[in-house]
């Protein structure tokens, strides 16, 4: 029987308050309904931000109750997002999430100059996987920001990784650097970048996990397919986190899980000073509220990190 891993993040959250959560242009049922139910499930406190009639309505056409939360009302999307960086900035939200905007939209205004939310990281999404024949928490990154990442995009990403995970209490990840193949050629240029990956590790350059590739899927997930081809390896058969070599692989990669393999996929971009919970029309509500449930712990990291850093 596979074990639900989703259950397992939830009860993380069971002895946490709701976080204050700016969401972001909630004018559809599925958007509005995931921030409520995620409110419902003692995970956020959100505060719905858009038109105030577009939300008024979608909320009485799905039978949905908001009157106890608060709703910003603005003109129009872009004014959405502004505002929901807005609300960051001033200490009224601790999470951000997205309604039913474009994710382009929303992270232009996370990623703006004046933010105030940006950092040195480059922003970067991860998929934390429910996948029922897998022994663990599988994670999928970038299937959803970075196009065509640069080797500096791609430490940062395992960098963004590797912070969640330790959040999540796993204290070395291991990451899986994918390719088409798992030897070395300049015939195709992620596995230079993997290599130059582990290297980079081995150099405390990326600190705080395991990496190792480049790796094709199938030993990167399956140790017997490893040891066929000769591969010693700590992380092969064993990866808690798989680096796809650009987002069209990372995405095809985390869809074919969910669709073939019954994964369950929580999403979230990582690198801004907040998290930002995304969610897709097509998520399940377990998965919706999975997402909220890896916002929360990450909030609730950051609050524990500047209460030390204001003791120091």
């Amino acid at each position: 029987m596979s074990q639900d891993h989703y259950q397992d993040l939830l009860r993380r959250c069971d002895r946490l308050a709701p976080v204050p959560t700016a969401v972001v242009h909630p004018c559809s049922a599925g958007a509005l309904s995931g921030a409520l139910e995620a409110a419902d499930a003692g995970l956020i406190a959100p505060i719905l931000i858009g038109p105030r009639h577009r939300i008024e309505s979608t909320a009485a056409a799905a039978g949905l109750a908001i009157a106890q939360w608060p709703l910003e009302s603005v003109e129009h999307s872009h004014a959405a997002a502004a505002r929901g960086v807005e609300l960051v900035r001033a200490g009224r939200a601790e999470l951000l999430m997205k309604g039913s905007l474009h994710s382009d939209e929303l992270l232009q205004a996370v990623t703006a100059r004046d933010s105030g939310l940006r950092t040195e990281r480059r922003l970067s999404h991860l998929y934390a996987m429910n996948v029922p024949s897998y022994h663990k928490p599988l994670f999928v990154t970038d299937a959803a920001v970075n196009i065509f990442p640069s080797l500096d995009d791609k430490a940062d990403i395992c960098r963004n990784a590797i912070d969640l995970l330790h959040v999540l209490g796993v204290e070395r990840p291991k990451l899986a650097l994918l390719s088409a193949v798992e030897t070395v050629t300049a015939k195709l240029p992620s596995t230079l970048e993997a290599a130059a990956l582990v290297v980079m590790a081995r150099r405390g350059q990326i600190q705080g996990g395991l990496l190792d590739g480049p790796l094709a899927f199938d030993n990167a997930i399956n140790a017997e397919a490893a040891r066929l081809k000769g591969i010693q390896s700590e992380v092969a058969g064993d990866p808690d986190i798989l680096l796809a070599p650009d987002l069209e692989a990372g995405n095809i990669l985390a869809k074919q899980l969910i669709y073939l393999a019954g994964a369950e996929a929580a999403g979230i971009v990582l690198g801004a000073r907040v998290p930002i919970i995304l969610t897709s029309r097509a998520d399940s509500v377990r998965a919706r509220i999975a997402s909220c449930a890896l916002g929360v712990l990450l909030a609730e990291a950051r609050r524990t990190a500047l209460a030390v850093e204001a003791l120091a």
